[in-house]
């Protein structure tokens, strides 16, 4: 059986817990908002998690199990298969008719019931289970619950003495959604504020227009490339992870109309000749207006960085408008490129990268202090005088197998403030790479509409 962490994850792409503004029944504001009746659609996944609930029980203390209504029926339902131990259903109300039963099933008093509930809050719908179970002359001893919002429910019911068992806290889950880079900072502190007991702001920040960043920002590269983006109405940064000349230049062409600029990464080109490959793709970008981005990812001290980038074969320094490197170098090493747009290596999209909350911060200092970073590779959002540009973006959200993690358009203009996004196979592996750029380009731009709207 998988790790509890890789089941919940699973579970979480069904839309279980959503993040945002939410009015709860009590009426309290609350940034999160969690709802496990979609887990009832998936049966492998129902069945994983009445085992794992079955595995932290002690399933000899039972002889009856029941779901508190509605959400936990299905649950209840695939324990009791699973366990072998009768189930009971209680129904929110009595019946107007017939017995008026408000207990169905078989059993008689004195008998143990565990009772199934999916999340618990207050503990209010609980305590008005365990009175009406009881009142038929059964007992309840434990509760199993699947997620504990910690707001107080299952300590009450500690007190009055009944045992509740919990397979997941809110705060475990997202520590788990912030480690995978789902959460932002600010969602994280404001549901850390809320669980505090702390009053908490849903006032959101919009997106920041193109046309007020270029105000702020004086570098040259980037005011090009903020000033395409507005011509073309296009945010697209297209990642050419080919490994023939002729395949980079036929994918320039085909692009160029649509995007604002290219990602290349030049040492993978097998036949690469300075003449053939470099001036000629400088020729199509002039053609097309869009910037060259040199992937390359530097990141040694800074005399090596230096002649990386202009030494060599590549010759980095002669046609690259922008390059990318790790900040680890420190603020000096960050000093080796000359005039070119440097976009600083803040966090990847990668599962399981090193770019934790710590490391960001560090890495800021050293970004902040340098006069040519123009922006940032990042998953989360930055401050307003860089750019944003943000990788792993894809229409659809399922990852590789080798570690890819995929945003959609909606999600990073929404909650990161990206600027500009970087697309690689959903454009490069498409039947017609031409219409697949083109679809990026609009949902690119819609999305950052929407977000500054």
């Amino acid at each position: 059986m998988k790790t509890k962490r890789a089941f919940f994850l699973e579970a979480y792409k069904l839309g279980i817990i959503k993040f945002g503004k939410f009015t709860l029944k009590s009426g309290i504001e609350s940034p999160f908002y969690v709802d496990l009746r979609p887990l009832a659609s998936d049966p492998k996944i129902l069945k994983q998690l009445s085992n794992y609930l079955l595995e932290i029980l002690p399933l000899d203390n039972f002889d009856l199990i029941c779901g508190v209504p509605y959400a936990a029926l299905p649950m209840a339902t695939a324990m009791s298969l699973e366990s072998y131990i009768p189930l009971i259903l209680k129904r929110k109300e009595a019946k107007t008719y017939g017995t008026k039963k408000l207990i169905e099933g078989l059993f008689h008093k004195g008998q143990n019931c565990l009772l199934v509930e999916d999340v618990i809050t207050s503990g209010k719908s609980l305590l008005e289970t365990i009175y009406e179970v009881e009142n038929e002359g059964l007992k309840v001893s434990d509760i199993i619950v699947v997620l504990d919002r910690q707001q107080g429910g299952r300590e009450k019911l500690q007190e009055k003495g009944y045992q509740v068992h919990t397979l997941f806290t809110i705060s475990e889950i997202v520590k788990i959604l912030q480690e995978e880079q789902q959460l932002t900072e600010d969602e994280v502190e404001r549901i850390h504020d809320f669980l505090g007991g702390h009053s908490i702001t849903f006032e959101e920040k919009k997106k920041t227009r193109y046309e007020e960043k270029l105000k702020n920002i004086d570098h040259p590269v980037a005011t090009r490339l903020l000033e395409i983006a507005l011509q073309k109405k296009s945010n697209l940064i297209a990642s050419a992870d080919v490994t023939t000349t002729q395949e980079l230049l036929n994918l320039a062409e085909t692009l160029g109309p649509h995007i604002a600029g290219l990602k290349t990464h030049i040492d993978i080109i097998r036949d690469f000749d300075y003449q053939q490959t470099i001036l000629r793709l400088k020729d199509i970008a002039e053609k097309h207006d869009f910037l060259l981005m040199e992937d390359r990812k530097f990141g040694d001290i800074g005399n090596t960085q230096e002649l990386q980038f202009s030494q060599g074969m590549y010759k980095i320094s002669n046609w690259a408008d922008m390059v990318t490197a790790h900040a680890i170098g420190g603020t000096q090493a960050l000093q080796s490129f000359a005039q070119t747009g440097i976009i600083a290596i803040l966090g990847m999209s990668s599962k399981s990268n090193l770019t934790d909350a710590h490391y960001r911060e560090e890495a800021m200092k050293i970004i902040t202090n340098n006069p040519n970073v123009i922006g940032c590779v990042a998953q989360n959002q930055i401050q307003d005088d860089l750019l944003l540009f943000t990788p792993g973006v894809h229409l659809t959200t399922a990852d590789d197998d080798k570690g890819q993690q995929y945003r959609t358009p909606e999600y990073v203009f929404k909650k990161l403030h990206t600027d500009f996004i970087i697309v690689g196979r959903g454009i490069y592996k498409a039947e017609n790479i031409e219409q697949a750029a083109l679809t990026y380009k609009i949902k690119g731009w819609e999305a950052y509409e929407n977000a500054i709207s």
